[in-house]
């Protein structure tokens, strides 16, 4: 891992987990695996914090032990996993998306499970229910059956997973924790949960009841008691990747385009490997009935829009064989690589221009060109196109090759040519994107700072007024209540919440970057 990406992790534990979370976590990230002995040594940390960090990260997944490095009775070791922990960056695309396939109730239950790391489905059932219930009108509730259902459906299309049993705390490497393979991965266990939700109010006053009396809290069983779930990044992930891929053919061709991919990819979801560089071969006749009836397209046109997308340069699609009225395949590597080089391009062109951009594009088509063919292919004057080629070459945009005639390598015996390797170059990109974002963290962190007491003040009487509503206090009181912050005061609060979402907003866009940059290096890897 490098610098930029451990700073990002440690501002990111910060931001949701406190000072002493980032230190311990932050420590590991640079030292590597440690046991606790010398984590307290080195971070100078109480042996009790450090333990509640500790917790903290696995609970999460953020951090993995195992037995000692010395063998059996050695003392246990922690590791945190950089990876996981830059996922936190990615958590309102998780819920979002959670949102648009599930609804409210698909949302909350990832809202919930991201918050707390994992839960049993009983008790997320539970958490969910109530609070559907808060939001709904006096004298409704929600169902436990209903967010049991949408549970059942996220577990089946594995975006929820079992965590793993504890023997498979251990990591098979150095660098992240193992997989959960096991065979009862997405077996939904039977729970004996029956109710409906309940309002906040009431569970207040009941467990105060139970404080009070000092009564035992019998906690019933429902089944599932040592079963938990936690989100599976990994389906999110491919669906992310598949989404990117349907826009990007919507953008290039049309609609009618990318649903015909969309459908192809559906179909080869179960059969297709996460890894693979390519789709499953689907059979013309397949992808016709599987194609959604609202578009009514006959199968002469499917065929020109399987040919269209064939024929594209951009080689979304690809042709595997001529039996059941042709084999098609979703080039998986290929798309990606695309995507990665559109990004590429737009950076080039954002930064430095669409001459630049021009060049840019030039060389990654062209592989390898000299100076004087760069500017009679690219149509530039020699003297910008000699400017531009080595601004690009001083931000390592694009590579200089020497190819000698003679071993004395002389000048004038030897060829300059100018090239672009994608993969390098969409690597320092990332890092970029880690760096831009690690800045936006901090400045948001900074604002907050800034503005405490201005943020307390208003979240003290935002709860103050939601107190009152609830008990059915006079408009008078209310008003008298919200007049305690001032107009001046008013402003400074809009004015910051403007600046914080337009941070929130430039996080998110450079994710999406970072998640396909991220993509397509992994995809490379794979393929290697």
């Amino acid at each position: 891992m490098t610098a930029q990406e451990v700073r990002l992790c440690g501002l990111l534990l910060r931001e949701h987990f406190g000072e002493v979370v980032e230190k311990v976590g932050t420590h590991l990230l640079k030292g590597g695996a440690q046991n606790l002995r010398t984590i307290i040594h080195e971070t100078g940390i109480s042996l009790d914090l450090v333990k509640k960090s500790l917790c903290v990260l696995v609970q999460h997944g953020a951090c993995v032990f195992r037995s000692g490095r010395k063998g059996a009775g050695s003392p246990t070791e922690y590791q945190t996993c950089c990876d996981r922990i830059l996922r936190i960056l990615r958590y309102p695309r998780y819920i979002y998306t959670a949102k648009t396939l599930y609804g409210d109730t698909g949302e909350l239950i990832i809202e919930e499970l991201l918050q707390r790391g994992h839960m049993t489905m009983s008790g997320t059932i539970k958490t969910v229910a109530d609070r559907l219930t808060q939001n709904m009108e006096e004298g409704r509730s929600m169902d436990y059956s209903e967010v049991s259902s949408a549970f059942f459906r996220l577990v089946e299309t594995h975006f929820l997973q079992r965590c793993p049993p504890l023997a498979g705390a251990e990591p098979k490497d150095s660098a992240t924790p193992a997989a959960p393979s096991f065979p009862d991965c997405y077996k939904v266990p039977h729970v004996t949960l029956v109710g409906r939700g309940k309002r906040q109010l009431a569970i207040t006053l009941l467990f105060a009841a139970l404080l009070k009396f000092q009564l035992p809290l019998n906690c019933p069983t429902h089944g599932d008691e040592g079963i938990c779930w936690q989100v599976n990044f990994e389906r999110f992930h491919l669906h992310f990747r598949d989404q990117a891929i349907i826009s990007a053919v919507a953008n290039k061709l049309d609609q009618t385009s990318s649903e015909i991919v969309r459908t192809m990819l559906r179909m080869s979801e179960v059969t297709t490997s996460p890894t693979a560089t390519c789709t499953k071969p689907l059979s013309a006749n397949e992808i016709f009935r599987s194609l959604p009836t609202s578009y009514n397209i006959p199968r002469p046109i499917l065929d020109q829009y399987l040919t269209l997308l064939i024929d594209d340069p951009m080689e979304f699609v690809g042709k595997a064989g001529e039996s059941g009225g042709g084999m098609y395949v979703v080039n998986m590597h290929r798309a990606l690589a695309n995507l990665a080089r559109a990004t590429l391009e737009s950076v080039v062109q954002e930064r430095f221009g669409s001459r630049s951009a021009r060049i840019f594009r030039l060389l990654l088509r062209k592989r390898h060109l000299e100076q004087k063919q760069v500017e009679d292919f690219a149509m530039i004057p020699a003297k910008e196109a000699k400017d531009m080629l080595y601004t690009l070459l001083s931000q390592n945009l694009v590579q200089l090759q020497e190819i000698p005639k003679t071993p004395d390598y002389a000048p004038s015996r030897t060829f300059y040519l100018y090239t672009v390797n994608q993969l390098p170059t969409a690597r320092m990109l990332l890092q970029n994107c880690y760096k831009t974002v690690a800045n936006l963290v901090e400045r948001r962190l900074f604002e907050s700072k800034e503005s405490k007491r201005l943020l307390e003040k208003s979240q003290r009487i935002e709860a103050i007024l939601a107190s009152l509503q609830a008990s059915g206090a006079e408009p008078e009181q209310l008003t008298e209540v919200e007049e305690m912050i001032t107009a001046p005061e008013k402003q400074q609060l809009e004015a910051l919440r403007l600046h914080i979402n337009k941070l929130d907003s430039a996080e998110n866009q450079v994710d999406e970057t970072i998640f396909l940059l991220e993509s397509y290096i992994n995809s490379t890897a794979s393929t290697s």
